[in-house]
């Protein structure tokens, strides 16, 4: 069944022999890494702008440039909100296991190492961190995949995956197998895996990106980046697998309540590419996104309508859009998050980029002191396109004021053992 939101993406494939798919055909990861550095190109750019930002000291996503103090204070979990540590830590040590002395060696990092920093979204392995599990075992990569199932909740798991298997198949259509694979990815862990101490993991390649850490019990999944281009799969194995459409709509049914001076507030840019717009507001490769990949330290400030206005239904849609992004996480840490968000849902903001139609694209961003989560349409990147479509969705989740990675509760952990 054709969903409403579809739009037919084979239209925009790039026609055979086009230098945009010839030129990259026969690359590995590794050759098309030294490629995509080429001054001059655009993933050049793009790798000189983010480059020498993972080494900035970590401080945090913040709306003013000022840390707010004590948001997340190191306790263990509450009841009933814990995280599943004994399945982690079997799977941890089933990865650990399956790998070779070398692999190991490569896998792990301290847990406040500035590596976790390294990860991104774009197709081209920026940096090789930890293991590429394309070029691993089988059961080294199906081992790094169940520690990541038993991180997750199902649902999670399987949007991460999803896009795994996404990227795979539209490998397969623009036949760039050779980059676009299901096992493109990236993979490292974090600290010393344990029932109380802090560690965690990294999984990150074209459109997928999770970092995930715990420590006495307590969980936190940020970064966090899905997207998909497209974002279904019309043939295959897989055939009918789609994603976001939850998102998508959870976005206009805010809109949908919104009155007319809400939706005047809410809405900061009417079109997507709007005139109006500053200068650097499009980022070449982030297009709208704010909180991507190297942006650790980024200063966002708040924009559009402060969710305290609005009336008690209009508050429920935001948090159902919210927990959208936010059931990736297993139960217990699923129930916490909702719980934090829920304090300070009156200094929260939701705001809007583009039109509120039926089939327009936009982009949202609901802000507050302790979530950040984004979703934008995109223009074509292997797909021939230069105006944003419904089929390539770039989703973003962030914890700010300090507690990307957990930093906070990993410098708290370590300030208490000094």
């Amino acid at each position: 069944m054709t969903h409403e939101n579809s739009t037919p993406f084979r239209q925009f494939m790039y026609p055979p022999g086009h230098p945009r798919i010839e030129d990259l055909k026969e690359l590995n990861a590794y050759e098309y890494r030294e490629v995509a550095k080429a001054q001059g190109t655009f993933t050049g750019g793009l790798v000189a702008g983010w480059e020498p930002l993972y080494l900035n000291d970590f401080t945090g996503v913040t709306n003013d440039g000022q840390i707010i103090q004590g948001l997340y204070p190191l306790a263990p979990a509450e009841p009933g909100e814990e995280a599943p540590v004994t399945e982690m830590l079997s799977a941890a040590q089933t990865l650990f296991d399956t790998c070779s002395a070398d692999e190991v060696e490569k896998l792990r990092y301290p847990v406040d190492a500035v590596e976790w920093q390294t990860w991104a979204n774009p197709e081209f392995m920026q940096f090789d961190t930890g293991l590429r599990l394309e070029f691993t075992s089988d059961q080294v990569r199906q081992a790094a995949l169940d520690l990541v199932r038993a991180s997750l909740s199902d649902e999670g798991f399987e949007l991460t995956h999803s896009m795994m298997l996404i990227n795979g198949f539209l490998g397969e259509v623009v036949g760039l197998e050779n980059i676009l694979g299901e096992f493109s990815y990236n993979f490292a862990v974090y600290g010393t895996p344990d029932e109380r101490a802090p560690w965690g993991w990294q999984l990150y390649g074209h459109h997928c990106a999770v970092n995930c850490l715990i420590v006495e019990g307590r969980m936190t999944i940020s970064p966090v980046f899905h997207g998909a281009e497209p974002n279904e799969i019309d043939a295959g194995p897989h055939v009918g697998l789609r994603s976001f459409d939850d998102r998508v709509d959870a976005g206009t049914d805010v809109m949908a309540l919104l009155s007319q001076e809400q939706r005047a507030e809410a809405v900061v840019y009417e079109q997507i590419v709007d005139p109006a717009m500053p200068e650097g507001r499009v980022h070449p490769g982030d297009e709208r996104h704010l909180a991507g990949a190297f942006q650790d330290n980024r200063v966002i400030p708040y924009e559009g309508v402060r969710v305290g206005t609005l009336d008690a239904r209009t508050q429920e849609a935001v948090v159902a859009l919210v927990a959208t992004f936010l059931k990736i996480l297993p139960q217990g840490p699923c129930r916490a998050k909702l719980r934090e968000v829920g304090e300070h849902l009156h200094d929260s903001y939701f705001s809007w980029i583009g039109g509120t139609e039926p089939g327009d694209v936009f982009y949202y961003r609901f802000q507050s002191p302790v979530l950040i989560v984004e979703l934008d349409h995109h223009c074509g990147v292997f797909l021939d396109y230069d105006v944003p479509q419904r089929f390539h969705v770039h989703t973003l989740m962030r914890v700010p004021n300090g507690n990307d990675y957990g930093r906070a509760w990993v410098r708290q952990w370590q300030q208490q053992r000094i």
